[in-house]
């Protein structure tokens, strides 16, 4: 896990929260999600209280706003999921705007955008923190399995080269007057696909065929993997204990 590379959800800075170990951070996120996922639905002050906290998250590590809600483009199936709920759900109704509304349906969809939004907020500000390669360091120090975590590594580093593979071939095709107007195309795309697997079966058998004639063991080596102090795990630990404290008193009230 040598040299890495900048992703387009990483936002190069060098703030407290850059700063945190990837461990540290990963964990923090994770505990965060299961504490909001456990947060009774009815809590509203509970949710704008996370949300809050994200915020702060978000201004001490000098992330826009506007960052942050361009990459949340990945929630729209769950909102759009949870539009439907209330107008397909059963039981008792409501009239919101004229419209005849499922009450079960409308408290589900409140659930599902709540917590989703905030997870994915979280997610959102853990990437653009924290770059992708210290992400997996992050999960190998937490004991992740180490398979996992190379066949991840592995994922992360030749996605680039696969989509630019996929630009050229594009770009064959085009330059010989091909356009995907419609069905009738679907052949040449699939015989692009199958070439594509091919090309990338064969590089991945040179890889690695490279990497044994170096030493490849099974194991990658580690390069400026930083361990975390107690005061990093402290750190991290803000957010999800202050979640924590808010999810307690919210089930504490009901």
């Amino acid at each position: 896990m040598g040299a890495g590379h900048h992703h387009r959800l990483f936002l190069p800075g060098d703030t407290a929260v850059h700063r945190l170990p990837p461990q540290c951070k990963l964990a923090a996120v994770v505990a965060f999600a299961v504490v909001v996922v456990a947060t009774p639905r009815e809590a509203f002050w509970a949710f704008a209280f996370y949300a809050a906290l994200l915020a702060a998250v978000a201004a001490v590590a000098h992330v826009p706003p506007g960052f942050v809600l361009r990459r949340m483009v990945v929630e729209v199936p769950f909102v759009l999921f949870a539009v439907a709920l209330p107008v397909i759900g059963l039981g008792a109704r409501v009239q919101v705007l004229g419209l005849s509304l499922s009450v079960a349906g409308l408290w589900a969809a409140w659930n599902i955008l709540a917590k989703a939004t905030l997870g994915v907020a979280a997610s959102v500000l853990l990437a653009a923190t924290t770059e992708p390669r210290a992400l997996l360091l992050g999960a190998r120090r937490l004991r992740l399995p180490s398979l996992l975590v190379q066949i991840a590594m592995f994922m992360l580093r030749y996605l680039d080269v696969i989509l630019d593979q996929v630009r050229r071939m594009r770009v064959a095709r085009e330059s010989r007057g091909f356009r995907a107007r419609d069905l009738r195309q679907a052949p040449v795309l699939a015989r692009s696909a199958g070439a594509l697997f091919i090309r990338s079966y064969e590089r991945g058998e040179r890889v690695h065929l490279a990497m044994l004639s170096r030493g490849y063991t099974g194991e990658m080596p580690v390069i400026d993997d930083r361990r975390a102090t107690a005061r990093d795990w402290r750190a991290a630990a803000v957010l999800p204990a202050a979640a924590l404290l808010a999810a307690t008193i919210s089930w504490s009230l009901l």
